[in-house]
């Protein structure tokens, strides 16, 4: 790998660990700026991008330790950790829809139905798409079998995102309904990075080139940003106004000028 590649795989992962540091500190501290009842979804907010930002400690050090300047594509793939992203999504993904779900503020019936659907699909879906990117041809399947598996609760959970929960939508204010709206295509379109990253390297076999490493760790390392930080900032502006609307004391204590 030469210089240049590593310092932007370097340079990516230190902006991953401060976005997801700060954005947790942040979350952390202003958990109680919004009502009792949705103080959850900020907390599930803040443990998603406090668990990111554990990982991404963990992903910059054995990236430094494998990928070396002037290091073989064979001793960085031996030595770099992929399944330290793999673990940190298996955690982190199911808890988005957790929050995005807490946040919406349904009836307790609902919520449990949509939650026993979403969670285990969003586990399957990162747990599919595992050995695909490992390049292990686990079970006799190919990188591109491994990523189709993966897209079918991928798909599902998108049809529960904008069909089953879109019905609730008219149940939110207008201003709620647009942020809530704008948290789902964030989601669709930083998800989306993920098997469009998936695809470019689907054909190698054995170890990845220096190039498909970069523009890999680049691509999960913006889209997580986004899905993580931008996202519970988002659900942390939708509990804000939320609690506005559901309470005059709230809405002058916070927002008076």
């Amino acid at each position: 790998m030469d210089f240049w590649q590593h310092n932007i795989v370097y340079n990516m992962l230190s902006l991953g660990i401060a976005s997801m540091l700060f954005t947790s500190i942040f979350l952390w501290f202003a958990r109680d700026r919004v009502l009792p009842k949705y103080r959850m979804a900020v907390m599930v907010s803040a443990s998603v991008t406090s668990i990111a930002a554990y990982h991404y400690f963990r992903m910059f050090d054995s990236f430094n330790e494998a990928y070396k300047v002037g290091g073989t594509v064979e001793e960085g793939f031996t030595g770099y950790n992929v399944g330290y992203r793999y673990v940190d999504w298996f955690l982190t993904v199911p808890l988005l829809l957790v929050e995005l779900v807490a946040v919406m503020g349904l009836a307790s019936a609902i919520q449990s139905s949509l939650l026993k659907r979403l969670v285990p699909a969003a586990a399957a879906m990162i747990l599919l798409g595992y050995p695909g990117d490992m390049h292990t041809q686990l079970f006799g399947l190919s990188n591109s079998m491994w990523g189709l598996l993966s897209t079918i609760p991928f798909l599902y959970i998108m049809y529960v995102l904008f069909i089953e929960i879109g019905k609730s939508l008219s149940a939110q204010s207008a201003k709620v309904q647009g942020l809530l709206k704008g948290a789902r295509l964030l989601l669709l379109a930083t998800w989306g990075v993920y098997p469009i990253t998936f695809i470019l390297a689907m054909n190698e076999v054995g170890a990845p080139s220096f190039e498909s490493v970069v523009s890999r760790e680049v691509g999960y390392t913006i889209a997580d940003i986004l899905a993580k930080c931008a996202f519970g900032l988002i659900i942390f502006t939708i509990a804000r106004v939320k609690s506005a609307e559901e309470s005059k004391e709230f809405a002058s204590a916070e927002f008076k000028n």
